[in-house]
């Protein structure tokens, strides 16, 4: 067994089990984490012994409870402050995580109960299995600090339903189990109360080989979780409009519809948001349609240097993450501070790749 304070690895019997292990956290990932995850998913998918991976977080109290709560957004903050380039290290290695998990060529089987958001999406979207509970809450809520939905991001959202996936980028809505299923960040419900029972078996059934791994697993699960699933005709309709200003546009225009309480929300939502990040979560969505998932990670690491480093001391990044959880004022400075001050001269200057391709540090990833 490999154990480190933050990060629990076993082989038991066929099957490789990674346990998330920095509770107080919400088991944000921290570049340890990173570094242990990719280390010990590479070892295991070159060893034949290991059939299959599955995944878990833990809570204060014992193991399930919350899944991962996103990356490190005081260590990033920190490291930014100090000029230290672990902050480069540390999307680069995150980034090449995810590529890992999503061509996995072994079963990966990802237990998301409780809060699911931002970098841990990252590292179960790519899943082979992903499983809710009744307790599940997935989001991408990163507008929320002025940064977009990265960890491959663009390649999820932008493959959700209709335009369900701008909706949930730029308004950073969550979504319980019926809803995870039906938009495309599942795949199968399992009440919370049965996941250490599935989990048990994994460890002390025998398989054939990897196939019978994952088709055990979904044996234990059900196609689809107890909510209702909203209509989502309004988002569709809404969120398809060409630009953020259209969208804000419409949305605080509708007041006598079957649907304006849900457009007034939503637009107070997006008001709150980075507006210039809006435009640029927009267009990331919008580009990642045609992208495979190396094309959409070289993007967001593209795009993840010039939030922190584009604008000197003028980071909506750095901005987002001080009033969120550093000073915790709630009450975030952003520049420019209106969807209507945006230029569009502005949130193009992010799409522009800091590296020539041949020298891009994304450039050996392949699908």
């Amino acid at each position: 067994m490999t154990q480190t304070t933050e990060l629990l690895c076993e082989v038991r019997g066929q099957v490789g089990f990674i346990t998330l292990n920095r509770p107080k956290a919400l088991n944000a990932l921290s570049l340890g984490m990173v570094r242990g995850l990719l280390a010990q998913l590479l070892a295991w998918r070159d060893d034949p012994a290991v059939l299959a991976v599955a995944i878990r977080g833990s809570h204060k109290e014992g193991v399930f409870g919350h899944f991962c709560a996103g990356g490190d957004i005081r260590f990033l903050h920190q490291t930014v402050q100090a000029g230290s380039p672990q902050i480069e290290d540390f999307f680069t290695e995150e980034y090449t995580l995810n590529h890992v998990i999503f061509t996995y060529p072994k079963p990966y089987i990802a237990f998301m109960d409780g809060v699911v958001m931002g970098g841990g999406m990252g590292i179960s979207q790519g899943a082979s299995l992903r499983i809710v509970t009744e307790k599940s809450k997935l989001a991408m809520p990163e507008a929320l600090i002025g940064l977009f939905p990265d960890v491959g991001g663009g390649y999820f959202l932008a493959r959700c339903p209709g335009r369900v996936g701008e909706w949930l980028g730029l308004a950073g809505e969550s979504l319980a189990a019926s809803e995870a299923i039906a938009f495309g960040w599942a795949d199968a419900y399992l009440p919370a109360a049965e996941q250490a029972g599935l989990w048990e078996a994994l460890a002390t059934q025998s398989f054939a080989d990897s196939a019978a791994v994952q088709a055990f697993a979904a044996s234990r699960t059900q196609p689809q979780g107890p909510e209702a699933v909203r209509d989502t005709s309004a988002i569709d309709r809404v969120f398809a409009l060409p630009t953020v200003q259209a969208i804000i546009d419409t949305l605080e225009a509708d007041t006598s519809s079957a649907s304006s309480a849900w457009a007034q929300h939503t637009a107070a939502a997006l008001r709150k948001r980075s507006p210039l990040l809006l435009h640029v979560i927009l267009e990331q969505i919008r580009r990642a349609r045609s992208m495979t998932m190396a094309e959409d990670l070289r993007m967001e690491r593209d795009l993840v240097r010039n939030c922190f480093f584009l604008r000197p001391g003028q980071s909506e990044t750095m901005e987002g993450i001080r009033a969120l959880a550093i000073d915790k004022d709630q009450t975030p400075r952003w520049n420019p501070a209106r969807i209507e001050e945006v230029t569009e001269d502005a949130w193009r200057a992010f799409f522009v790749s800091p590296w020539p391709a041949h020298s891009h540090p994304l450039v050996a990833l392949k699908d």
